[in-house]
């Protein structure tokens, strides 16, 4: 299978930044940190079933005419195009999950365009985000031959329940890993995720305009760079004290490429003006403190007031609309999803 010149140069472009890897979202006090390299990742990547065979997008090549979009989200008039083979031409994503781009059969210099970007967007190299519920077109075509391409129909909807896709687990559109809900030794976006890391810039920003320092200590982890994290812990501290503040590899929320250690990762965080600061506005930015003081039982880790983890402005904000609904300023996502958190 050939491989996209577009994909090469944006997967070397993707890395540029260093962060210290700890634990699940943590070190212990006077735990060595060691330090990890992460990259920017296309998107959150959730597989998508492959077609038994590799199918070819449908159309034959026309000549321009009116351009129009239906309600169905099919583009009418623009150039059908032809001649590329991708891995799949159709697929079924929830609002605010992102799809790991199709392969392309052709090495060309990709250019990937969306019919409808508030239904669904589409980066550089393919990945596709959904935004709305709705349907539409994401194109890829060569940038030297227009007609040279191929379509992938997009059927966007609001997440309800629970969604098992390849093995990752949504509970009402949210992504969830914790000590129940494990994540594929495969599943790897390969860094944060860009609305994660957007948000995180965001974030400092308005830190920075208070007078507070924020900065990234641990992103995104592999399954075997947590597998390596853990391993250690259990041999420094033994399994069941490693449990409290160590993720099991599969089950760490760092592989999901939304999760953040900011500043220190240890106990002498607790208290400072930076951690008063993450509890109060990180909210606003779409991340919530994802392990609260006192719910060690519920979530099933000690309290980090370091770890933030990114599930979207809107999922933010009702979860604290929740909260303030039960009185609970320290509602955790668990509570807020109905779901639990243990080893099985």
């Amino acid at each position: 299978m050939k491989i996209s010149t577009s994909r090469v140069i944006a997967a070397a472009a993707a890395f540029a930044f260093v962060a210290g890897a700890a634990s699940c979202g943590k070190d212990v006090p006077n735990a060595e940190q060691s330090s990890q390299s992460y990259t920017i990742a296309g998107g959150e990547v959730t597989s998508t079933q492959p077609a038994s065979e590799e199918t070819t997008s449908s159309g034959e090549e026309t000549e321009d005419t009116t351009s129009t979009t239906t309600a169905s989200g099919v583009v009418v008039g623009e150039p059908r195009v032809s001649g590329i083979t991708l891995s799949y031409t159709s697929a079924d994503i929830l609002v605010g999950q992102t799809l790991t781009y199709p392969l392309v059969s052709e090495n060309i210099p990709e250019v990937w365009t969306s019919s409808d970007e508030e239904i669904a967007t589409v980066d550089s190299v393919g990945n596709i985000t959904g935004k709305s519920e709705g349907t539409c077109t994401i194109r890829v075509v060569s940038a030297d031959d227009s007609k040279l391409g191929a379509e992938v129909k997009v059927n966007v909807k609001k997440g309800s329940g629970v969604e098992v896709n390849n093995g990752v687990t949504y509970i009402d559109g949210i992504l969830v890993a914790n000590k129940s809900y494990s994540l594929p030794e495969s599943y790897n976006p390969g860094g944060l995720t860009p609305d994660t890391y957007a948000a995180f810039q965001e974030l400092v920003q308005a830190a920075a305009n208070d007078g507070i320092s924020i900065y990234l200590s641990s992103g995104f982890r592999s399954y075997e760079l947590q597998s390596q994290i853990y391993n250690n812990y259990v041999s420094t501290y033994g399994k069941e004290t490693a449990d409290t503040f160590s993720a099991r590899p599969g089950y760490s929320e760092h592989q999901t490429g939304m999760a953040i250690d900011v500043n220190i990762v240890d106990d002498s965080f607790i208290g400072t003006p930076e951690a008063i600061w993450i509890e109060a506005h990180c909210e606003e930015f779409g991340f919530i403190l994802r392990y609260p003081y006192g719910k060690q039982e519920v979530t099933g880790y000690k309290y980090e007031p370091w770890h933030i983890r990114y599930i979207g402005k809107e999922n933010a904000k009702a979860l604290r609309a929740e909260a303030d609904k039960r009185d609970d300023v320290n509602l955790t996502l668990e509570e807020y999803l109905g779901i639990d958190s243990y080893y099985h």
